[in-house]
């Protein structure tokens, strides 16, 4: 039933429940500041894109989030419960995981045998292959992950079917917070779209939440509901994609190469 406001009028949805909350999270590598002041907080089902140079602390804020590193201050909340992530294991068992650009995919091995890998089913004393192959496919298909054969070696596949891959085997683990770390580097345009499309289906399935890392604004913006920007060890800019624009964008990291040049100039 439809909630009402006392005038008749239908009431407002309630808002959606953060199911990631990061709250003054800070990191530093002895006398370097990596992370500041970090807030961000991620909705059941969507996807935030977060921007930044290099060096602006995109991939410390993903090593800690997935549990690869330990933050100095702050703390991290996951379905309205503090967490603390104990190691990568830890951080998947409690439905965080992370894509890196090097997919940590074994590319002697078949399809389907990566997306099992450490995870194998065993019809004792041999390997449950025509199980595994079977379930692959199916997976794969669910997601819509165009994949010819689940038996070739993942080696023989193009980039964009590589990170594909290592996109579906995350979400095959029951993964509800994916977090992509530059997905959309060195591909090409025809690649770039597959990974789009396939971050567009999770988007349209709702029950996995997204981080994606990118230094593309235009690819983002277009599958993205929100953009964070993050700047200098904080994050400066927090709108949704529709209310922006890759010139607005632009014009903030313009203006920030700006002001680090006349600093340089002034100390010279």
């Amino acid at each position: 039933m439809t909630a009402v406001t006392p005038d008749g009028q239908a009431a407002p949805a309630a808002p959606t429940e953060d199911v990631l909350r990061v709250e003054h999270i800070s990191k530093r590598f002895g006398a370097v500041t990596a992370l500041r002041d970090i807030n961000l907080h991620l909705r059941q089902g969507e996807v935030l894109a977060l921007l930044g140079d290099n060096g602006a602390g995109k991939s410390t804020l993903l090593k800690i989030l997935c549990g690869f590193q330990q933050p100095d201050g702050g703390r991290i909340v996951l379905n309205g419960q503090e967490v603390t992530m104990k190691s990568v294991d830890h951080a998947r068992e409690l439905g965080i995981d992370v894509v890196y650009q090097d997919l940590a995919l074994v590319n002697q091995l078949s399809v389907y045998h990566n997306m099992f890998l450490k995870r194998e089913r065993v019809r004792w004393p041999f390997l449950a292959n025509k199980e595994m192959r079977r379930i692959a496919r199916e997976h794969l298909d669910e997601l819509g992950v165009n994949i010819p054969s689940v038996d070739v070696d993942v080696a023989k596949l193009s980039g964009g079917q590589r990170q594909a891959i290592a996109v579906a085997r995350a979400v095959f683990t029951d993964a509800k917070v994916l977090l992509l770390d530059e997905p959309l580097a060195a591909m090409g345009a025809k690649e770039a779209a597959m990974i789009l499309d396939l971050v567009r289906d999770l988007k349209q399935r709702g029950d996995v939440a997204v981080i994606i890392i990118a230094h593309n604004y235009g690819q983002v913006l277009e599958i993205s509901d929100r953009i964070n920007l993050l700047q200098h060890g904080e994050i400066t800019f927090d709108k949704a994609s529709r209310d922006t624009s890759v010139t607005e964008l632009n014009d903030i990291v313009i203006e920030e190469y700006r002001r680090a040049l006349a600093e340089r100039h002034k100390s010279a």
